[in-house]
């Protein structure tokens, strides 16, 4: 942000507004029009943030059958001011956390926008789930925002460092941390890494979620539930996403436990997760090389020398083919669209004719 950005919204820098995302609203302000940031949509209702304070509005946007142009928590919209408050139009997001519905349709489900950094909760109450956290990383890394591992609950760990160890390798490039809401461990180092932007929490029930985000606000503010201890998940005691203020600065996301973790469209997200398959498989002798059994298979011979567990691969093939799998989903359901829009105007087209050979 600029030194001399004055903000004209009337307070809404600590939630993230600007300079790029004013000179974007100025049509909307010629219009009449307010900014303000979701915090919350429920119902098609929305909570929201405006520079005058916190409003109840209605979701007036034009209707979109695809999820992904839906509202959602940490979008920036414009406001119709007045005695019923209305959304009118979202600002481009810079950044989407997206996942396949939980219907498992062709559709994708935004879980939040305009994110700077995904904090990804790992609970050492457990043994680390790796196919878990590589589907999160994915995720995360598709969403254009910074990924951090945090590991939770480390006074409950057997062995914090080990876990600490085995996340760093399954995420290099990636910062790890570990934790605990009981004890406050790291808690300041989180609150200085987090300090400034929009954080969003992802993870499993019972991942410590909440706990976590009520030890960064300071306050008891979300409800926390109790975990099953024969196999450590826990109820979804959040309910539906909601953005809150930080006291150091910024804003947080808390989302509810994600019991499906499904990819939609993450590629890009996988080659990152995976950066040393790719590398690897840039060397193979063949460019179409399936990393089976051809000769000169580079993947492969890093396997048999120890240097790439088999698990990775085996890991890289089953999220590539679900990632094909939506993808090609998501295809068939946009051609669909385009040959009912198309048949709409052919119907229009022929009414138009009719209509007029009757009035020759």
């Amino acid at each position: 942000m600029s030194n001399h950005f004055t903000d004209p919204s009337g307070g809404l820098s600590p939630y993230g507004w600007t300079e790029s995302l004013d000179q974007a609203f100025a049509e909307h302000r010629e219009a009449g029009l307010e900014p303000a940031r979701i915090a919350r949509v429920d119902r098609g209702l929305c909570d929201a943030i405006t520079g005058s304070g916190p409003v109840r509005a209605a979701l007036a946007l034009p209707h979109a059958s695809d999820p992904l142009l839906t509202p959602c928590t940490g979008d920036w919209a414009a406001l119709r001011p007045g005695r019923e408050p209305r959304l009118v139009a979202l600002l481009p997001r810079r950044s989407t956390i997206v996942r396949s519905s939980a219907s498992r349709t062709s559709h994708g489900q935004v879980l939040a926008a305009n994110v700077d950094t995904v904090v990804i909760a790992v609970p050492l109450s457990a043994p680390l789930d790796a196919a878990k956290l590589e589907r999160l990383l994915a995720i995360a890394w598709d969403s254009a925002a910074r990924p951090l591992i945090v590991l939770t609950k480390a006074d409950l760990a057997t062995d914090a460092a080990a876990a600490h160890a085995e996340a760093s390798a399954l995420a290099p490039g990636v910062d790890v941390l570990v934790t605990s809401a009981a004890t406050g461990e790291n808690l300041d180092v989180l609150t200085a890494l987090l300090s400034g932007g929009t954080t969003v929490l992802l993870g499993s029930s019972g991942a410590g979620k909440s706990s976590l985000a009520n030890a960064l606000l300071g306050d008891e503010r979300l409800a926390v539930g109790e975990v099953r201890a024969q196999d450590g998940k826990g109820r979804h005691t959040t309910v539906r996403r909601e953005l809150v203020p930080l006291p150091g600065g910024g804003v947080l996301i808390d989302t509810p436990g994600l019991r499906a973790i499904s990819l939609y469209d993450a590629a890009d997200g996988l080659e990152q997760v995976f950066a040393e398959i790719e590398d690897l498989a840039r060397h193979c002798r063949f460019g179409d090389c399936a990393h089976d059994a051809e000769p000169g298979c580079a993947v492969q011979a890093a396997i048999r020398a120890g240097e790439l567990p088999e698990r990775r691969l085996a890991s890289y093939r089953k999220l590539q083919r679900e990632n094909a799998w939506a993808a090609a989903r998501t295809d068939a359901r946009l051609r669909g669209e385009r040959t009912e829009q198309q048949k709409a105007i052919t119907r229009h087209l022929r009414a138009t004719y009719r209509f007029r050979d009757r009035q020759s």
